[in-house]
């Protein structure tokens, strides 16, 4: 994995206000050199350091008012089969396979509560999945980001012994 160096977190606080910045005002802000800028920014994408550029389209305005996050189960010998047909779903922003009892994570959006269920069903009937779950997002209280860690310095928090709580 890409380790991110001082230089690296800079230029990636500018990009993260307004990812379509040029490189030479990307150069301006930082003051490094235009072909230093351009290095890094090649080497982020063949890296995969930077999402791709549409993730940052909020759904709303696509007219996917309502996001939910679908838990799935699934016989464990059909994993790629399900994955491939999440895939060729477009509502299926992303998902997840996380460690506990659930199989995998999906969040989606849809239009409108009838326009989840389809979704919902969607993926229940994905080969593999046994049985769904969705919650519903109410509202957002914290967007996506990676601010904080860019500013943080992009590597594990520092571990400090903390007095007990007596």
């Amino acid at each position: 994995m890409y380790q991110l160096d001082e230089t690296d977190r800079r230029l990636l606080l500018e990009l993260d206000q307004d990812p379509r910045m040029t490189v030479l005002l990307l150069a301006q802000r930082t003051g490094l050199a235009r072909g230093t800028v351009q290095a890094r920014l090649e080497r982020y994408r063949t890296e995969g350091v930077l999402r791709l550029g549409s993730t940052m389209v909020p759904p709303a305005a696509l007219g996917y008012g309502l996001h939910a996050t679908v838990s799935a189960e699934l016989d464990q010998h059909q994993l790629d089969e399900a994955v491939e047909a999440l895939r060729r779903i477009p509502e299926v922003l992303e998902c997840h396979a996380p460690a506990g009892d659930i199989d995998l994570l999906c969040r989606v959006v849809a239009r409108d509560p009838d326009d989840l269920y389809r979704v919902a069903e969607e993926i229940r009937l994905c080969p593999g999945i046994t049985r769904t779950s969705t919650s519903v997002y109410l509202r957002e209280v914290i967007g996506y980001r990676v601010r904080p860690l860019l500013r943080h310095g992009g590597g594990p928090r520092a571990r400090t012994r903390r007095a007990p709580v007596r």
